[in-house]
């Protein structure tokens, strides 16, 4: 589950200007502030399942822009090498710093 919270997380901070102002406010009362389903729900004064289903289609919405544009598989690969740069760098393996730069190269 906090995996699946730290994935929204990130998605949402990618893709939340896609999003219309309504799932802009769910998702960050959800993910971002923990409110529980019951409490945005009365915050609307809506039902805790129009809540539920919202989120559940914005949720799948994020993943959908994820897939298309893989702008967190990219962020997580440029992470990554920078982390595996700086070890070579510490280690003074200079030479394979090469290979890393072509890796984060071809992330672009």
């Amino acid at each position: 589950m906090i995996e699946k919270t730290v994935r929204m997380n990130y998605l949402y901070d990618f893709y939340s200007s896609l999003l219309t102002d309504k799932q802009n406010q769910y998702m960050a009362m959800y993910y971002l502030d923990d409110w529980s389903l019951g409490e945005i729900a009365e915050h609307f004064s809506i039902s805790r399942q129009a809540v539920y289903d919202n989120i559940r289609r914005t949720a799948a919405l994020l993943e959908e822009y994820e897939q298309k544009l893989e702008l967190f598989k990219k962020y997580e690969g440029r992470k990554a090498q920078i982390k595996r740069m700086k070890e070579l760098l510490e280690q003074g393996d200079h030479p394979n710093l090469n290979e890393v730069v072509r890796a984060l190269e071809n992330l672009e």
